[in-house]
């Protein structure tokens, strides 16, 4: 229980604050909407979590905290409410005040604005979503998931920039079947979200590997089992601007798929808040306890729902869908990811022989002793 309070305890305190602050400001009616909009919230990021995860334990105790204290500020205040007013601004041509005013006097006219953006902001967070999943797939990994498919998909890996070439033909194909007159927008949306991708994950191996001969024995730091290279300095910033970035192409649909449910920006910023609060604790849950380690297989399910959720971006240019069914892609893929590592965990405690392993992991794994319970 108290290592729940620890891990969970500002969560817990930011909801029954927000929550009340909701119930004073908007009555019953504005209590529901923030609820609503926290739980929307979590139902679709959980995988961002998981990913979150994958990168936050790769970075030294300073930079995990950054990313649990400025790094919420940023998500809750600057993703959530600040990047839609300039979103709006950059395509009205309106100053960022004349915005905000619009948004607290004419909720309908911002979310026109904001929607009319759409295929902009669904074109750089599908393509910065697309090369994250792209890159894992395509890269060979001692543990698969689904054997047949990842062995193939890492053999295709081989050509170099694959995940590149991919991406700018689902951005082409993106820009000439559904974006229509606004497809000139979407290719330049889409490409700024690839070199985002490409600059800050480039910067961080750029920086990472002398950061890390200065400190070759770094201390470990949320996690219960040391990471084989913790990134440090400069390396460990870019990863901080990495995950910020991969929270905004998370929480953009998130902000426009909010609107259906309230069309007021505090209780949007309020209730996804509060959501990105719980993604953050999550984050820090699966960190201390090692989960990725121990659930071996959820890292390919976050990334599956992750390639899922770039397409439904993409498809989003011209067509609604709705936000159950892409919550819903995602807590499926985790799940049945969650169950392959229950299984795999049960095989091993009676020695039974790995089928998703890489080719020198299996003849490891033949002359290794059975594992008992």
């Amino acid at each position: 229980m108290m290592s729940v309070l620890r891990t969970f305890g500002w969560s817990f305190g930011v909801t029954l604050l927000g929550l009340g602050a909701a119930l004073l400001a908007w009555g019953p009616g504005g209590l529901a909407a923030v609820a609503v909009l926290g739980v929307l919230e979590v139902s679709l990021s959980f995988d961002n979590a998981v990913v979150n995860a994958t990168v936050l334990r790769r970075m030294d105790a300073f930079w995990q905290r950054m990313f649990l204290t400025v790094g919420i500020l940023i998500a809750v205040f600057g993703m959530r409410l600040i990047f839609p007013v300039l979103v709006v601004s950059a395509t009205t041509r309106l100053s960022p005040g004349a915005v905000l005013g619009m948004a607290i006097s004419d909720p309908d006219s911002y979310a026109a604005h904001l929607e009319h953006a759409h295929p902009a902001i669904a074109a750089f967070g599908g393509m910065f979503l697309l090369m994250i999943a792209l890159d894992f797939l395509l890269t060979e990994r001692d543990i698969h998931w689904l054997p047949p498919l990842e062995r193939a998909l890492a053999r295709a890996g081989g050509l170099d920039r694959l995940s590149v070439l991919v991406a700018l033909a689902a951005l082409a194909t993106a820009a000439a079947t559904l974006a229509g007159p606004s497809s000139s927008t979407v290719l330049l949306a889409g490409t700024l979200g690839l070199i985002a991708y490409l600059t800050v994950g480039g910067l961080s191996q750029y920086f990472q590997a002398p950061e890390q001969e200065a400190q070759a024995d770094p201390p470990p730091a949320l996690g219960r089992q040391r990471p084989r290279a913790i990134a440090v300095g400069k390396a460990a910033f870019f990863l901080f601007l990495y995950l910020e970035v991969l929270d905004a192409s998370f929480s953009f649909d998130g902000v426009v798929g909010a609107f259906a449910i309230s069309q007021n920006i505090f209780q949007i910023a309020l209730g996804l808040g509060i959501g990105a609060m719980y993604i953050r604790s999550l984050t820090v849950h699966l960190v201390r306890r090692g989960t990725l380690d121990d659930y071996v297989y959820l890292e390919h399910g976050a990334h599956y729902a992750i390639g899922a959720l770039a397409v439904i971006l993409l498809v989003t240019i011209k067509y609604d869908v709705p936000q159950v069914i892409t919550g819903g892609i995602g807590v499926a893929l985790i799940g049945a990811s969650f169950l392959s590592s229950l299984a795999r965990n049960r095989r091993r405690q009676h020695g039974r022989p790995d089928q998703d392993t890489g080719r020198e992991a299996r003849a490891e794994h033949r002359t290794a002793p059975p594992v008992r319970p």
